[in-house]
């Protein structure tokens, strides 16, 4: 009887075998542990303190992956997202100016309104007034402006004062690091091998001190993992709630987390076999959205690498729940995480820019009126450093093109309104400069 009751806690069929959704946890985990030191890294640059950053990003991959397991009932990861923490740090905090701690409150709103969006029919309407080429061209951009960022941060692109980029300089110790271990990351990840990623990973670290490109932190931080996260959790700022840079900030977040999540949890669920299961799996992880905030993370998606875990027979909500106990395990393991280099976590970016570029083949690129907004869109992003004002440009621009050549009314009525939106941000812009 007790057995049934924990079969059925996590969704578990009769034909759902323990073994498999544990082997399945396992892989999932190995496959998706890189995330912690990646986040980490991405929140530091926003400036929060790196030990917060992987605290903050363990707590909320722990809450999340529970959530799925007793609410979605789905194999199904829950990790800060790559791509939206982007967003969280170079467009939230560096180009619309607010405090790491505002962007905090941006995204507790935008899991608000997400869960509002998941418990209603909201979500089928708000997916349906963006056009699919616009939102794989977000997908795409995010994914060239994730590479760029790799590339920086790595060393193999440097500014240039004529050209503004220029290639590195290959006798630079962290370089050739970056090289090597992005090399390894595509061999590895191109044959399917398993946790492929974070192998990568501790080889480039390794090979970083080897070859003198890294040194150890001189500045560790004393006490338990926790010390310092203090200033971190629940720490949003709402002094920003009522100006219109904050709405705009929560209007865009919460459209990449809607398109990206459902489009993944709708793939994610029919490869497991339980279709039926996709919206207590988008409600459980808009809950997690919210969690993620408050723990002082960027927002949570569907990780791509769930796919890892499915394809090894994951089924069930025991799956989610094997990897979130093995997050939490990796507590043990934050002091020595603060070791890990630039030089091996650019070289991930890079990849995982790599692997989001793929949605451009859901576009249709025959109808110019499609193509060259989402072109906008792709090209924008990273060229002005800004996943915001990319987007505005497509946004803007798809609109006026299908008026243009007489097709108005193919443009979803929601879609003036928020092309309305971003003509108002630069309007904001131009005045307050």
């Amino acid at each position: 009887m007790k057995s049934n009751i924990w079969r059925n806690s996590v969704g578990m069929e009769p034909g759902d075998n323990w073994k498999q959704e544990w082997a399945a946890g396992i892989l999932s985990y190995f496959a998706s542990v890189y995330i912690v030191m990646v986040n980490a890294a991405i929140l530091a640059d926003a400036g929060m303190p790196l030990r917060a950053g992987m605290v903050a990003t363990l707590l909320t991959a722990v809450t999340g992956c529970l959530l799925m397991a007793f609410g979605g009932k789905t194999p199904i990861i829950v990790v800060p997202g790559m791509g939206i923490n982007a967003f969280f740090t170079y467009t939230l905090v560096h180009s619309m100016k607010l405090d790491w701690r505002e962007a905090l409150a941006v995204v507790v709103v935008t899991g608000v309104l997400f869960a509002i969006v998941a418990f209603t029919s909201l979500y089928r309407i708000l997916s349906d007034a963006i056009p699919h080429n616009l939102q794989h061209a977000i997908t795409v951009g995010i994914g060239l402006f994730l590479t760029f960022i790799g590339l920086q941060k790595s060393g193999i692109v440097i500014a240039h004062a004529t050209t503004f980029v220029a290639i590195g300089h290959f006798s630079d110790p962290a370089v050739i690091t970056s090289v090597v271990t992005l090399l390894l990351a595509l061999v590895l990840f191109i044959r399917g091998t398993r946790g492929g990623l974070l192998i990568s990973m501790l080889v480039g670290t390794g090979l970083a001190y080897l070859l003198g490109a890294a040194h150890a932190p001189k500045n560790t931080e004393p006490g338990h993992v926790f010390s310092g996260y203090g200033s971190v959790f629940a720490s949003m700022d709402w002094s920003g709630f009522v100006s219109l840079v904050f709405w705009i900030a929560v209007f865009l977040l919460l459209l990449i987390v809607v398109f990206e999540n459902i489009g993944l949890i709708a793939s994610q669920t029919l490869m497991a076999g339980r279709p039926e299961r996709f919206k207590s799996s988008l409600r459980a992880l808009s809950l997690a959205n919210i969690a993620a905030g408050l723990f002082g993370s960027s927002p949570v998606v569907a990780a791509a690498e769930s796919t890892a875990g499915i394809a090894a027979g994951g089924r069930s909500g025991l799956t989610s729940l094997v990897t979130g106990l093995l997050f939490g395990a990796t507590f043990l393991f934050i002091p020595l995480l603060a070791y890990v280099p630039d030089s091996a976590i650019a070289p991930i970016l890079i990849v995982i820019g790599g692997l989001m570029v793929q949605s451009v083949r859901e576009m249709d690129l025959s109808d110019m009126t499609e193509l060259f907004p989402a072109f906008l869109v792709m090209v924008m992003i990273p060229f002005t450093y800004s996943i915001v004002d990319g987007m505005a440009f497509g946004f803007i621009t798809y609109p006026l093109v299908k008026l243009a050549t007489g097709k108005g009314k193919e443009v979803p009525p929601a879609l003036y309104g928020i092309a309305g939106l971003f003509i108002a941000n630069f309007v904001l812009h131009a005045l307050m400069g």
